[in-house]
């Protein structure tokens, strides 16, 4: 992922605190020689303090051949994207037609090794750490290995730690146009509010802000994602 110097993360805390509230990303993992790679659409939950995402897919999964030699996955996650007219773009000193569209989103993409859990009772340990994220206020029986409700079902899965070593994000909301166009493509995001318009203005908002009003004087397309 390409990442240029107006759309990196103001600090860690821009990207752990967008990263918290994502839970669900694609996961891709390399295939054996000869056989293209695998992209494993799943929910996770991230631990910090732990610097690793945990998961659990089911046992028949094809996946799991792939993570046999080739490790080393890639954890991408890519939400509050929207599409950004030519017109929206130009300069104060360009006709509106000569804009160049583009795309605003933001990314994270976590690079780890995955560990796969099968001990029954490290599964249902992964798996209750899972369910205190998605469902905080404990309203599922316990996860216990050998014991009803889930015991049984847990030879049907396997777990997923994903050891994170190395972090890749991404804000791309305009940070290389100046200011003015900045302020006319959130007016225009305002005026659209067509999906992903509202969350991708109150981070182009928040990024400008950060910046202190003002932003790089730089030229040229960004198409280029």
């Amino acid at each position: 992922m390409l990442i240029h110097p107006w759309d990196a993360p103001t600090d860690d805390a821009e990207w752990q605190e967008w990263l918290a509230g994502h839970d669900f990303g694609q996961l891709a993992v390399n295939g054996a020689p000869g056989e293209p790679p695998w992209v494993q659409p799943l929910h996770f939950a991230y631990d910090p303090a732990h610097r690793e995402a945990v998961t659990h897919l089911a046992r028949p999964n094809p996946i799991w051949f792939a993570l046999q030699d080739r490790p080393t996955v890639l954890l991408s996650v890519v939400d509050d994207y929207t599409f950004i007219p030519g017109p929206w773009q130009a300069n104060e000193d360009q006709p509106p037609e000569h804009g160049v569209p583009t795309s605003f989103y933001a990314a994270v993409q976590l690079v780890c090794t995955a560990h796969v859990v099968d001990d029954p009772d490290a599964k249902a340990t992964l798996l209750q750490r899972q369910m205190a994220h998605f469902q905080p206020d404990g309203d599922s029986a316990p996860v216990v290995a050998g014991e009803a409700p889930y015991g049984r079902q847990l030879p049907g899965i396997r777990g997923l730690r994903l050891e994170v070593h190395d972090i890749r994000a991404k804000f791309k909301y305009g940070g290389k146009r100046s200011e003015t166009v900045q302020h006319r493509i959130s007016e225009r995001l305002a005026d659209r509010n067509g999906p992903g318009d509202a969350a991708a203005r109150r981070h182009q908002l928040r990024r400008l802000a950060a910046a202190g009003g003002a932003a790089p004087a730089t030229d040229g397309p960004d198409a280029r994602q």
